[in-house]
């Protein structure tokens, strides 16, 4: 039996997350107050209390999703991974979670990587879209030919691909998916432009940050999102970090290896259940199960 333990990105943040693993675990409980200091604001009553608005914030939702995911992951009883991976964000808290990043220095990073995705978004006006029920390769070929800055950006399962750029190009690329059989093609709710060219400002910032943070050797591989191989070294785990920003999440390909190199059951660790229900639909016959 291979175990692989999975962690979400944005999206996942909810009113209430995480308070119940604080009341129920004295470790929860140490690491959520800890985070207040490493934050330098009150992302505690944020996470337990805060509205959906605050909660949405790029700097308070990556952090929120981080926390609750490793404290998730480490208060478990029988978590024992053979391999990890993350979407997006979750591909930090994948990292603390395998022993790669201590708490404190992998919560910094994920601030630092936050505000500077958001200063990154509030340089250029941006967004991203959801494709549904096309090839890969199309979705690909409309955004290589449109006008502007439009790249496939989250292979999040087979038929749904998130497409990230310029707001005019993402809208363009939009109309000539759906005249290309797209069931749907739908502007999400976002910020910005992740994993497009667009975060490059962001992508220098996050590459300084990583270079001054001591990072362990894995306890597993861990399967990163800018090519879905498993890595254990140390220095190619930095580097797939840093190329994330301006890269896409190949999510579907992460999941497709792992199961290749023997995963038999996924767990996802943090809010929600979205990525149990890619992991379904990229094996319907895989065994799912979530702690949150």
């Amino acid at each position: 039996m291979s175990k692989a333990y999975v962690f979400p990105g944005q999206g996942a943040q909810f009113s209430g997350m995480g308070k119940e693993l604080y009341v129920n675990h004295s470790k929860a409980k140490e690491l959520i107050d800890s985070s207040n200091d490493i934050l330098g604001f009150d992302i505690k009553s944020i996470m337990f209390s805060g509205s959906d608005d605050e909660l949405k914030q790029t700097k308070v939702t990556q952090p929120a999703i981080f926390i609750h995911s490793v404290v998730a992951a480490i208060t478990s009883d029988d978590f024992n991974p053979h391999m990890v991976a993350g979407h997006s964000l979750g591909e930090f808290s994948a990292l603390v979670a395998n022993g790669v990043l201590n708490f404190e220095d992998g919560l910094s990073l994920v601030s630092k990587r936050a505000r500077a995705m958001q200063k990154a978004c509030e340089m250029q006006a941006s967004t991203m879209a959801a494709v549904l029920g096309l090839e890969d390769e199309v979705v690909e070929k409309i955004c290589a030919n449109a006008d502007g800055v439009v790249v496939a950006a989250n292979y999040n399962c087979p038929g749904q691909l998130v497409i990230s750029g310029e707001i005019e190009a993402v809208n363009v690329a939009c109309e000539k998916l759906k005249e290309a059989g797209a069931k749907r093609a739908l502007i999400l709710p976002v910020g910005g432009a992740f994993h497009s060219p667009l975060m490059e400002p962001a992508r220098e910032e996050l590459a300084d940050a990583i270079q001054d943070t001591n990072f362990n050797d894995p306890k597993c591989p861990v399967y990163q999102n800018v090519d879905a191989k498993g890595y254990s070294d140390i220095e190619s785990i930095k580097k797939n970090l840093v190329l994330q920003l301006t890269s896409p999440v190949r999510w579907t390909q992460c999941v497709q290896n792992m199961i290749a190199d023997g995963a038999t059951s996924f767990t996802e660790c943090g809010p929600g259940k979205v990525l149990q229900g890619l992991v379904k639909k990229v094996d319907r016959e895989m065994i799912v199960e979530g702690i949150s």
